[in-house]
């Protein structure tokens, strides 16, 4: 049987960290800014971590 393949565009989004966890970034930051308060678009800046709802998900989409 073949190996597993990473998904590529699972692979650009998401990082590990170094316990394990898995990074991710927020969406709704490309566009359509001017609408968006300073600080919805300041809190969209920063990572958060997967929710274990799309864990098993996301780490199928990693082969890890």
């Amino acid at each position: 049987m073949p190996k597993m393949k990473t998904k590529s565009s699972a692979k650009k989004r998401f990082t590990f960290t170094g316990t394990g966890k898995i990074k991710r970034k927020h969406a709704y930051k490309s566009h359509i800014l001017t609408k968006k308060s300073k600080k919805r678009k300041r809190n969209l800046t920063y990572s958060t971590i997967v929710s274990s709802a799309d864990l098993v998900k996301v780490r199928d989409m990693l082969v890890c």
